[in-house]
């Protein structure tokens, strides 16, 4: 029986799958353009080309499945974003009882128990609750923290204005980061072992720093040491995301997610359920990375 992953060759999807063929495991991966999947399906991956906007697609390609990895992509045109997310947990949901799967592991986020307020966090609220319907389905919802890739986003601000920050991560207060690569190991833990029972929440985090420390730690690692973290109002946070391209439906979500995360209300089950171990790529590690592209 074959293990279904979606997510295509995504920074959590591609080591996933990798790790579950080294296991020996038959994969199948979910993407939209084989092309894209070349390097999977080179490994010895099946390819499944479609849309988990279609749940007809989706129920043909879990049936028969040991277990299915089930993500979200970005819908970067959303009318409604959170909506939208919801709209796939919905459709994950309904293919996932018809093929008769029997263990899902799930891509969440650190903030998930809030049904609104976080921004598209609270659309994987809503995917978690259409999921939890399923009442003979045994499911893992994994809620990693803030991925270490959102820092990308300061490029642009660090070379333009010599600052990074957010609407969130001022003051003292830490807050949890991540590694997409830690996700998919503790994904393909779950997968793997298929232990767990009932419907169940994993928190992932790799590290955890306050905005100073990350400012510090990015500064350094690019040869701008002193490089302040500012933290920005909703409203410059808002219009910053809007000049920077995106819709303003996603803007306004990501600044609702960004307030959440600076009064803590977004970290506030994380902080009562924090994992006993974290994974093994800590800021520094990224910080390298960073200044790699930051210098290219």
């Amino acid at each position: 029986m074959a293990y279904v992953i979606t997510g295509g060759a995504g920074n959590i999807s591609k080591p996933l799958v990798l790790q579950l063929l080294q296991a020996g495991k038959q994969v199948i991966v979910v993407g939209r353009n084989a092309a894209n999947l070349k390097e999977l399906t080179d490994a010895g991956a099946t390819a499944a080309i479609g849309s988990v906007e279609d749940a007809e697609f989706l129920t043909k390609t879990f049936t028969g499945a040991e277990a299915v990895f089930t993500l979200v992509p970005p819908k970067w045109d959303a009318a409604d974003w959170k909506g939208y997310i919801g709209t796939i947990g919905e459709n994950f949901a309904k293919a996932i009882q018809a093929a008769g799967v029997k263990y899902v592991v799930n891509l969440s986020s650190i903030g998930a128990h809030l049904a609104e307020g976080a921004g598209p966090v609270s659309g994987l609220y809503r995917a978690e609750q259409a999921l939890n319907t399923l009442t003979d389905v045994h499911i893992k919802h994994l809620r990693p923290a803030y991925f270490y890739p959102n820092l990308f986003a300061n490029l642009g601000l660090i070379k333009q204005d010599g600052i990074i920050g957010g609407n969130y991560g001022g003051g003292s207060n830490s807050f949890a980061l991540v590694a997409p690569v830690d996700i998919a190991e503790d994904a393909a833990e779950e997968l793997l072992n298929l232990s767990f029972a009932g419907h169940t929440v994993r928190y992932i985090a790799s590290d955890e720093k306050t905005g100073s420390e990350i400012a510090a730690i990015i500064g350094a690692a690019i040869g701008k040491p002193g490089l302040p973290w500012v933290e920005f109002t909703d409203e410059q946070s808002l219009q910053g995301a809007i000049g920077a391209g995106l819709s303003e439906e996603v803007a306004k979500n990501y600044t609702e997610m960004g307030h959440s995360l600076r009064t803590g209300v977004f970290s506030e089950d994380y902080v009562r359920n924090k994992p006993a171990v974290y994974g093994k790529t800590k800021l520094e590690d990224f910080a390298k990375v960073f200044a790699a592209v930051y210098h290219s």
